[in-house]
């Protein structure tokens, strides 16, 4: 392909050189920013590379071109040439980016999104595109998600037609994807049902084994035996298992690109939907929806320098999307690597929701990660040896007796069977551990609003215990109805830095946002599903956005956040110190709080018929 004709399919409008030939010079542009410029040199010729051939940004992504006759010639040479482009531009710029290689003899490309690497590359782009299709390897689709939900749905109403129970779906249909994402043979008329499992099962084993799972074991024998040998499995006609597949297949795994930012949500997404089948009957478990988790993960920093914990881990989205957010800010595969095998930390007590988490990161093109079975109250001397200085987390709020340590059991009331707390003692267990060996962290959780209210004595004693070593920094009051279709809870997020004294003059005020809107609503059959603006553009980036920059400069707008000193004794919501923006309350907003005056006066049974 010509130079002018890659120029002009990408769009020569967001063309970037800064010398002649249109070739953009890093040594310039480290010149320009006053940095300094440290060249990568080949390791097969010792020659430096500094001038790239073709650059173009537009809207934070940087589409970085390197040409070459046939890079199928020395394609070691050429990659390592790229990346050290990439390396140049992640010092520069916070552009993400999309490397392509690309021949002048042929039209042959290779492209990866964001580093050259093995996990990056995408073996389907085989055709330039625009430099609006670039970006939104790094946007989500609101249509896509709406499809995905929606096929959701019916394929969790085909599963309830065939006979597969409710607990078993959301685990069932995730082993199903992950054969299915590498190439599981099921169409074969003359593949039986038995066949068709063992397949399965040898893919996952072949996974396991290319990621080198210490718990390899473990996992795979629960797959097998929960999923795989569940007797409702084995006596799938054969038909109706390739029917499933089919669908799935067809309808859930082309919306599912891992290699891109929508993908990843796409398929957090999926999870979350299918997720609200797992435990039904067990209010208590709350899936956190998968913009939470990135607004969550955004907050606390997460960076190629984290290590991430998550105690209860759940599907393993908080960990999914802390990875993806960390591999994003690498510049090399080894950087990439060391993520994958020493940065992301999970514990899971459930064992068939601990089984959905490793198929999940597996999905993610991640066997590596340490996700262990079992308590967190086991694991203190595990958490310990890993060091991590990001903890993001949605524990349970009603754990029961046998599910918390006997030493802190034995302080409950005789009558109390949940925990008091409502969550708060595992933000005191982690920090503590956390504390004890001086390690810093940045602790995001979400609890119920009953937490930050803390009316009870059990959580106003925990509030003030976790205070006198750490400090609150910020809490957000999030959407009533955030878990819908599953747990009823309200939610708020807090976030706390471990291993700082809340007492500490040189603390700012704990910054309090009234977050309510995030541009989701309730529709039928598809749960809360993003909306967008007039622009079409999604309401929730938008909002996600606000929430972002008002946090980071602690600003304080009437009727959506304030700042704040509080203690442990103290309410901690933004509904308490924001001021009311009266100028966006309307007739709607007054009957609404009428009409919940008055199903409160009815619940409580205050209100009489005459």
């Amino acid at each position: 392909m010509k130079r002018n004709d890659i120029i002009s399919t990408i769009g020569s409008d967001y063309l970037v050189s800064n010398i002649e030939n249109d070739e953009f010079s890093y040594p310039k542009e480290f010149k320009n920013q006053s940095l300094q410029f440290v060249p990568i040199v080949s390791s097969k010729n010792g020659r430096k590379f500094e001038k790239l051939d073709i650059k173009f940004v537009k809207d934070n992504v940087a589409i970085l071109v390197e040409t070459k006759v046939d890079f199928s010639n020395d394609l070691e040479s050429a990659k390592e040439q790229l990346s050290a482009y990439v390396e140049y531009e992640k010092q520069i710029s916070k552009n993400k980016i999309v490397a392509i290689l690309a021949n002048t003899a042929n039209d042959k490309i290779m492209v990866w999104r964001g580093v050259v690497s093995d996990s990056d590359f995408m073996p389907n782009e085989n055709s330039l595109r625009t430099i609006d299709e670039y970006i939104d390897f790094y946007t989500t689709k609101i249509n896509n998600k709406e499809k995905v939900m929606s096929n959701t749905y019916k394929l969790n109403e085909l599963l309830h037609k065939h006979g597969v129970k409710e607990k078993l779906r959301s685990q069932f249909v995730g082993t199903c994807l992950l054969a299915l994402k590498n190439g599981l043979e099921y169409k074969s008329v003359s593949l039986t049902n038995s066949q068709i499992r063992a397949a399965i099962k040898d893919t996952l084993e072949e996974l396991f084994n290319q990621n080198g799972d210490l718990e390899k074991a473990k996992k795979l024998g629960l797959l097998d035996d929960r999923i795989l040998k569940n007797q409702v499995i084995r006596s799938l006609k054969v038909a109706d298992f390739r029917e499933i597949l089919s669908f799935i297949e067809e309808n859930i795994l082309p919306y599912i690109n891992d290699k891109t930012t929508a993908g990843q949500d796409l398929l957090n997404l999926f999870f979350v939907t299918f997720n609200k089948y797992v435990g039904k009957a067990d209010k208590n478990q709350a899936f956190t929806p998968d913009h939470i988790t990135d607004f969550m993960a955004k907050i606390s920093g997460v960076n190629k320098h984290s290590v991430v914990l998550d105690p209860c881990c759940g599907s393993g989205s908080f960990l999914v999307r802390a990875m993806t957010q960390a591999l994003d800010d690498c510049s090399t595969e080894k950087e990439q690597l060391a993520i994958k095998r020493q940065q992301i930390f999970g514990i899971e007590f459930d064992e068939d929701v601990y089984g959905l988490a490793a198929t999940n990161m597996l999905i993610h093109s991640d066997g590596n990660s340490h996700i262990v079975c079992g308590s967190c109250f086991d694991y203190k001397d595990w958490i310990i040896r890993n060091k991590p200085n990001v903890i993001l987390m949605n524990p349970p709020y009603n754990a029961q007796r046998n599910q918390m340590p006997d030493r802190f059991t034995r302080t409950w009331k005789k009558d109390k069977k949940e925990d008091p707390t409502k969550g708060f003692y595992f933000v005191k267990y982690i920090s503590d551990i956390l504390n004890s060996i001086n390690q810093p962290a940045i602790l995001a959780v979400l609890l119920p609003v009953s937490c930050a209210i803390g009316t009870s004595k059990e959580i106003s004693d925990i509030k003030s215990e976790i205070l006198k070593e750490n400090t609150l920094d910020a809490v957000f009051t999030l959407p009533n109805e955030v878990f819908y279709p599953g747990a009823s809870a309200s939610a708020c997020c807090m976030v706390f830095k471990v291993g700082k004294k809340h007492s500490d003059i040189t603390n700012p005020d704990t910054f309090f946002g009234y977050y309510k809107d995030d541009g989701f609503k309730k529709k039928k059959n598809l749960g809360r599903v993003e909306q967008v603006n007039t622009n079409g553009n999604s309401r929730w980036v938008e909002i996600e956005n606000q929430w972002i920059e008002l946090y980071r400069t602690r600003k304080s707008v009437d009727g959506l956040s304030a700042t704040h000193k509080v203690s442990g004794s103290d309410e901690w919501l933004c509904e308490a110190y924001m001021k009311t923006d009266y100028s966006t309350l309307n007739e709607n907003d007054f009957q609404q709080t009428i009409n919940d005056y008055l199903a409160y006066l009815v619940k409580e049974g205050k209100v009489y018929e005459s």
